[in-house]
């Protein structure tokens, strides 16, 4: 096969591929069509990766370390890739940190090649800016996976003139790249532009607490997408760059929703330590709250004509989402109108509820968005709150000296009666009391959720229902 016409294939293979990538993001937007967007996209990528092998660039020589390379990867993806959902989080952050890697590694290993003179002012441009990204994308994913998986403190970890240190060490690696646009061949400089991507990336996510995970995933997307669209300049693949375009994008525009849906800017997400817990808050007096028993909770419920279940964190941890599903079931055989309220920003990434209750068979119908349900809450007769906690506060909406101010949340507190499944009475991630929970018509339903959920359904069905 002549090097025209394997390019000529390439070509194709690319332009597909980057249809197909499109058609994938299009499709994830709902549950209805998200399967079709995750198969379009690994039709991309295996199309896009099968006609850069077939294209003349690559020698038959390397054939055997591509190969070798997807054999590695296919024994670390494979078992990655069977986690509990409520892992998910954490799984997503290690893709991001292994892309990072990715691009620092294929910069790093571009800029020695071309030290003999192949180094051009673009060239040194995009490899510095592949670099940069890379590492800092690289170790703030794993920040964020490890205060995910809690093997890091998920609360911020702050010090005395972080910020301006954070700063320093940012401006030090632009002016290394800078540097080495002006004379390439100052190769100390590259070294010392790697170690400090990779600082930067532990320094800008440490002092972050769990309670911004999402919007902290969703911006490390972002970087790990420009950092491939400066591997696509580096090795002139139109594919690589057009994808990473789409994946920073979207990254971007997913982080920016969540800003939205926390009241927060990117200034104060990334530097304003939010999710600090307040010793005044913890350790204050401990206002009375009501507590119910799953068989008290399913009697309410069932007296009901409207019930509005708010998911939450705790409930992915406990791995209730079956529960729910058998709880729903009993709710809406009575003809019990049931609807889950969906906050933006609820558990450890966008969309996990929605990943949640897509595993239980939860019609998707019957998943409603924060500010649709909110303009019904008032007619609601029963909420059923399942280990959401910061995102039902009523503090948002009524204390101007609370962190949470100006975040929009669920209005819960609107509803005529209100059940919550929690623990024990800790706070979420904001580090403060939660109002809704000492409300009058607040009743509080102790235990593990699964355990709780289970039993609240079995009450409905007649199997009985103990007490917590």
């Amino acid at each position: 096969m002549s090097p025209e016409y394997r390019e000529l294939i390439v070509q194709i293979s690319y332009l597909i591929a980057t249809v197909l990538f499109i058609f994938s993001l299009k499709w994830m937007n709902t549950p209805k069509t998200a399967r079709r967007g995750v198969v379009s996209g690994v039709w991309a990528m295996t199309i896009g990766v099968g006609g850069t092998i077939i294209g003349p660039t690559i020698a038959v020589e390397s054939l055997p370390w591509i190969a070798l390379a997807v054999i590695v990867g296919g024994i670390i993806g494979i078992p990655l890739s069977r986690v509990p959902l409520t892992a998910v989080p954490q799984r997503t952050a290690l893709s991001h940190a292994f892309g990072g890697l990715a691009a620092a590694l294929v910069g790093t290993a571009k800029y020695y090649l071309w030290l003999d003179g192949e180094l051009t002012t673009f060239r040194t441009f995009a490899l510095s800016a592949e670099v940069l990204l890379g590492g800092l994308t690289f170790t703030g994913s794993l920040m964020a996976a490890g205060k995910l998986q809690e093997i890091i403190p998920t609360r911020p970890i702050t010090y005395r003139g972080q910020n301006i240190i954070n700063f320093i060490i940012l401006g030090a690696a632009i002016g290394c790249g800078i540097a080495l646009i002006i004379n390439p061949e100052w190769s100390f400089l590259f070294p010392i532009l790697l170690v400090l991507s990779l600082a930067f990336g532990i320094m800008l996510v440490l002092p972050i607490g769990g309670a911004d995970m999402p919007t902290v995933i969703a911006l490390l997307n972002s970087y790990a997408g420009l950092s491939a669209v400066a591997m696509g300049f580096v090795l002139e693949n139109k594919l690589l760059v057009i994808a990473g375009a789409l994946d920073g994008a979207s990254g971007l525009i997913l982080s920016i929703i969540m800003c939205k849906a926390m009241n927060r800017s990117f200034r104060n997400v990334l530097f304003g330590a939010f999710g600090k817990v307040s010793t005044a808050d913890v350790a204050g007096e401990q206002k009375p709250v009501k507590s119910a028993t799953p068989r008290d909770a399913a009697d309410m419920m069932e007296q009901a004509e409207r019930v509005v279940i708010i998911p939450g964190y705790g409930m992915a941890v406990a791995q209730a989402q079956h529960r729910v599903r058998e709880l729903y079931d009993q709710l809406t055989k009575r003809e019990i109108s049931v609807k889950f309220a969906i906050h933006p920003v609820a558990g450890r990434m966008p969309g996990h509820m929605n990943v949640l209750l897509a595993e239980a068979d939860i019609p998707y119908e019957d998943l409603v968005e924060m500010d649709e349900i909110n303009r019904d809450m008032a007619q609601v007769d029963v909420v059923l709150v399942i280990g959401a906690n910061d995102v039902v506060n009523p503090a948002a909406k009524t204390n101007p000296n609370s962190p949470i101010y100006g975040m929009p949340v669920i209005d819960a507190d609107k509803a005529r009666a209100v059940l919550a499944v929690k623990r024990s009475m800790n706070p979420g991630f904001a580090g403060i009391e939660n109002e809704l929970y000492t409300l009058e018509k607040t009743l509080m339903v102790f235990g593990d959720a699964k355990a709780v959920v289970g039993d609240m359904a079995k009450a409905l069905s007649g199997e009985g229902g103990g007490a917590h």
